[in-house]
């Protein structure tokens, strides 16, 4: 049984997810596709990252990887980078 607050959210996500639709619905039908497609590997690549998140194995993984990463910053061994240049 769900809570209100989950109800709410349910359908706040809804209504958000119909109206972008309703938005791309005005696109051509090819830009229509590309952002499916990008859509898609979002919810795919989230997914993915929460079922790691979940696995108690690897969040010792992604301690010891983010400790090194800082590590690795504070001795200048990083780059700073846009999403865009990944």
């Amino acid at each position: 049984m769900f809570s209100r607050e989950e109800k709410r959210r349910e359908e706040m996500l809804s209504r958000l997810l119909s109206k972008a639709v309703q938005k791309a619905q005005e696109l051509p039908e090819e830009i229509q596709d590309e952002l499916a497609e990008q859509f898609i590997e979002d919810i795919e690549n989230e997914i993915k990252w929460q079922e790691t998140l979940s696995k108690p194995q690897d969040s010792l993984i992604l301690k010891e990887l983010a400790q090194k990463a800082i590590a690795d910053s504070e001795n200048g061994q990083t780059e700073e980078i846009g999403f865009d240049e990944l």
